[in-house]
Formats: C-alpha cells, sequence, structure tokens
C-alpha cells in the first residue's frame, strides 16, 4: 500500500534558521512574488513549497533550505508553512546536534562579513537574519546568467563570499546595477573556477 506524505505545518515563528544572513533584495523579490499570486494561487503555491527542516533538540525545526522564502513569507503576514522533514536528530543535545549538521552540510554560520560565527550566533527567528548583500548580489548573478544553479549547499553564499573578496560593499549598496556588470566579469574569470556552477570565460571575439 502506498501511504501519502504527511503534510505537517509549523508556525513561521517557531522555525530556527541555521544561517546567519540573508540578501534582503532577493527576499523583497519573494515578497512581491508571493502578492502577485496570493489572492488566487496562494495555497497551491504553499503546497508545492514545503520548507525542508531538521527535526533538533526539543522537537525544534531548523531550517536547511528556503530561508529567503521562510523570511518573505513572515513579511508578508503568513503564519505557518508547510515542512518536510529531512532528518531526525532530536535525541541529540545542542552540541552534538550541531556538529552532525556542520558535518553534513546544514548549516552556515557565517556574517555579512563572511566571517564564520559559533552556532549560539545564529539567529532564533527566521525574522532575525541579517542582510547581507553579497548574497543578493550572487543571486542576481545567477539568475543574469553569470552562473549555473547547483546542487551543492550553500553554492550562492560561496559566490558571495568570491564577490565580497574582490568588490566594494559600498559599490554593492549605493550602485547594484554596477555592481551586476562588475560581477558579471568576475564569475567569467579563472579565479572563479573552483565555484560551483562555474560557467566557463567567456572567449575573446
Amino acid at each position: 500500500m502506498v501511504r501519502e506524505p504527511i503534510l505537517i505545518t509549523v508556525a513561521i515563528d517557531d522555525l530556527r534558521p541555521t544561517q546567519i544572513t540573508v540578501g534582503i533584495r532577493e527576499v523583497n523579490a519573494k515578497r512581491k512574488h508571493w502578492r502577485d499570486l496570493a489572492a488566487k494561487e496562494g495555497g497551491v503555491f504553499l503546497g508545492k513549497h514545503m520548507i525542508p527542516v531538521v527535526l533538533g533538540p526539543k522537537g525544534r525545526n531548523y531550517v536547511v533550505d528556503h530561508h529567503h522564502l521562510a523570511r518573505a513569507l513572515h513579511e508578508e503576514g503568513v503564519k505557518e508553512v508547510a515542512v518536510t522533514h529531512i532528518a531526525n536528530l532530536s535525541k541529540l543535545d545542542q552540541d552534538a546536534f550541531w556538529t552532525v549538521m556542520d558535518n553534513r552540510s546544514w548549516m552556515h554560520p557565517f556574517d555579512s562579513n563572511g566571517e564564520r560565527h559559533h552556532y549560539k550566533d545564529i539567529p532564533k527567528r527566521v525574522a532575525d537574519l541579517v542582510d547581507d548583500p553579497f548574497r543578493s548580489l550572487a543571486g542576481e548573478l545567477r539568475r543574469a546568467g553569470g552562473f549555473a544553479k547547483d546542487t551543492t549547499p550553500f553554492s550562492e553564499f560561496l559566490w558571495a563570499d568570491f564577490l565580497r573578496r574582490r568588490m566594494k560593499r559600498k559599490t554593492v549598496d549605493r550602485d547594484f546595477d554596477r555592481a551586476i556588470q562588475k560581477a558579471k566579469k568576475l564569475a567569467k574569470g579563472k579565479d572563479a573556477d573552483y565555484l560551483p556552477g562555474w560557467c566557463g570565460p567567456v572567449a575573446d571575439d
């Protein structure tokens, strides 16, 4: 007998992040997308975009992907989302839990300067995630064809860190369009060939 998956809904306020930052531009784009379809297709959208979580200590749900979507829905006043459990680590204590999360690449405890922190510095709520403009830049760079979508965990954060080391934050903050053009050139260079989704250099005419 085929069993239907059990749909579990969780309050967004109760979701625990596994990273410190998001790209607020990315969040705002998802907010706009939600507003465009909420009235007619909101339920269908939420049913198709379940948040993958790991069940952790005290039965808490730790988000391992779609932080931007969760934050966007929270900002738009959505109270609950459907989740899918990819692992149950609820029997572990906090230190053991975060060790497993780290080893399975289910966490990304880096701040908006690209510096690694202790897991205790990860926000307790999706609403408290910090803006990293370079994460927004990396997301827009991918959509502009700068690199291909890749299944490597936190691949866009790797690109964000690559760009952060080669561009000034004030450029991203003050002139995003110019920053995208510079990012495109950097993305095609040989220096980026180690990154997931790298598309190779552009041949000279």
